[in-house]
């Protein structure tokens, strides 16, 4: 099945996972026990035009997602922006008890808010599957609870505070996902560093290069996707692994470099620039002064 689905509506969707259409047409909580996917449809890709915040657990469906596969088996929370392509895999012969919840928040929903612009600022709305948050239990009780206050407040009479009062609430679900994020980035220290380690040899291998005049320096986008990690992902793990951002981190590799060669070698400041991947040689002794508070030849000088 190659069909590429557009879901512009909340309705479009609860329609294709046989469910009534929602109560409010721009923000909805389904019960992800209830969700039934056509018959005989083992693959489904798709688009949609408002954002998706899954909170599930035992689900026998694999998900594709910026090209990254993930199999969720226990509890996790997971976050897609509008307009972003999903591929799900699904698996028949597998029968298990899916559970969770899923909420589906259309944009115009925010609209005059400053949710919506504000939103805009929370990476994981573009982190990949792989990178879904892990939830203890007592994080998923305090995000299933913000996600059923939600559903209750819609559900009851809508009057003038019924915008206000769930936008708080997804406020609330947002900043504990921040938060639940850098929890896991502490905690999850084997994997973090291992990242970590990669990136060092990465940016060790790609610097050691013969070629890196042609190449030009390394990207952010580069270093995330040889590591197979979004580029947010990786940057906010850096930010709390290290205080530095991936392309902080990228330039203080490449003056570690440098300092090698002005140390150990005679090669003139020109000759190392354009070894590092520098089209101009004013580039490298500027970001060398930042990064030293010397210019090149200093630094030089003060070494021998």
């Amino acid at each position: 099945m190659n069909t590429t689905f557009h879901f512009r509506s909340l309705g479009d969707l609860h329609t294709y996972y046989s469910l009534p259409q929602p109560e409010h047409p721009l923000i909805s909580v389904i019960d992800y026990s209830k969700v039934k996917y056509p018959q005989g449809v083992h693959e489904l890709k798709w688009m949609q035009d408002f954002y998706i915040i899954g909170l599930k657990r035992n689900v026998n469906i694999k998900f594709n997602y910026g090209q990254q596969p993930y199999d969720f088996n226990s509890g996790v929370l997971s976050f897609f922006a509008p307009r972003q392509l999903l591929q799900v895999e699904i698996n028949p012969d597998v029968k298990i008890e899916q559970s969770g919840w899923l909420l589906l928040l259309h944009p115009d929903f925010l609209w005059n808010t400053p949710l919506a612009k504000s939103i805009a600022h929370y990476d994981f709305f573009h982190y990949k599957v792989n990178e879904a948050l892990f939830l203890s239990e007592k994080e998923e009780r305090v995000i299933a609870e913000i996600l059923g206050n939600i559903e209750k407040e819609y559900q009851s009479n809508m009057d003038k505070y019924s915008q206000s009062l769930i936008i708080n609430q997804l406020e609330y679900l947002l900043i504990y996902a921040d938060r639940y994020y850098n929890r896991q980035f502490l905690t999850r220290k084997i994997t973090n560093h291992q990242i970590l380690d990669k990136l060092e040899l990465l940016l060790n291998e790609y610097f050691a290069g013969e070629d890196l005049i042609d190449k030009g320096l390394p990207t952010v986008q580069f270093v995330a996707g040889k590591l197979n990690i979004s580029p947010n992902y990786l940057s906010n793990l850096l930010k709390v692994l290290t205080g530095q951002s991936t392309q902080h981190f990228i330039h203080d590799k490449l003056i570690e470099k440098a300092k090698e060669k002005l140390s150990a070698t005679t090669l003139s400041v020109s000759e190392i620039a354009y070894a590092l991947g520098f089209e101009h040689s004013q580039s490298f002794s500027k970001l060398f002064k930042t990064k030293t508070n010397q210019t090149p030849l200093e630094f030089r000088a003060a070494y021998n």
